[in-house]
């Protein structure tokens, strides 16, 4: 497909998903339901991270997360006490369990008493002059591992540093930085640029981009991820994260491939 019309194409599809509408069926709803900062952040962080399946599933899981600590999130963070933390423990979704939601708290609890915003545990690595995320999302993995923690738990803040696609992180980070008129993304963080994104890749955007031609085979690994956004960085530079709409859409909704 020549570039303007591939071009043309997409951003249709990406006008067509990115609306308010998306919203219900996807885990974004779930920072949507708040409006503090921090309450948006730790509740975006488990909707990205619990991202695995089937949609339904993947919000159903995360509301009763949410109930378990008090449809508060950042109030429980800061504020809950050893013995809150047992209820926690029997909290599992697909490979996450109570053990890992544990580590998650208490990272989140030390790392909130000391920084206002979970936005600077991945800009603090990153630089206007890189070209993508890469070192925020390295970055932000030696911080959230810093302290003793079950190994077991290493396996669900993936990195670029072992070529993971990042698919789950690179969605957080574009629900965090995108600036979004249709108001889908929050775009509430400011020292990482949106022409910085990494788009979200996963088998179902790697096979649609496949068949537009934007990467040689549907794969899905950070060097894919890499390849797939400078290709859609051609078509717009400085937002090419809004194309997971697109791919997103023609490929788990639309089955394009």
């Amino acid at each position: 497909m020549k570039i303007q019309l591939l071009q043309e194409f997409l951003n249709a599809k990406a006008d067509y998903y990115d609306n308010p509408d998306f919203i219900a069926d996807d885990p974004i709803s779930i920072p949507h339901r708040f409006s503090q900062l921090q309450d948006i952040e730790i509740a975006g962080l488990f909707a990205a991270v619990l991202a695995w399946g089937n949609r339904t599933s993947i919000i159903n899981k995360c509301t009763s997360l949410l109930k378990m600590m008090d449809n508060a999130p950042y109030d429980f963070i800061r504020n809950h006490q050893p013995r809150d933390r047992m209820k926690l423990m029997s909290f599992a979704h697909r490979t996450f369990n109570g053990l890992d939601l544990l580590y998650f708290i208490e990272f989140l609890q030390h790392y909130y008493s000391n920084v206002t915003s979970l936005e600077f545990a991945f800009s603090g690595h990153i630089s206007p002059q890189d070209e993508n995320v890469e070192n925020a999302l390295i970055g932000f993995r030696k911080v959230f591992f810093a302290l003793e923690h079950p190994e077991r738990t290493e396996k669900h803040i993936a990195t670029p540093a072992k070529n993971s696609a990042c698919k789950r992180l690179n969605m957080y980070l574009r629900w965090m930085v995108r600036k979004d008129e249709n108001g889908v993304d929050f775009g509430l963080w400011n020292y990482i640029s949106p022409s910085q994104l990494v788009c979200p890749v996963d088998i179902h955007v790697s096979r649609v981009a496949a068949r537009l031609g934007l990467i040689p085979e549907a794969k899905s690994d950070w060097k894919t991820a890499v390849a797939l956004t400078h290709e859609l960085k051609k078509l717009d530079p400085d937002d090419p994260a809004k194309y997971d709409f697109a791919l997103f859409g023609l490929g788990v909704i639309e089955k394009y491939v």
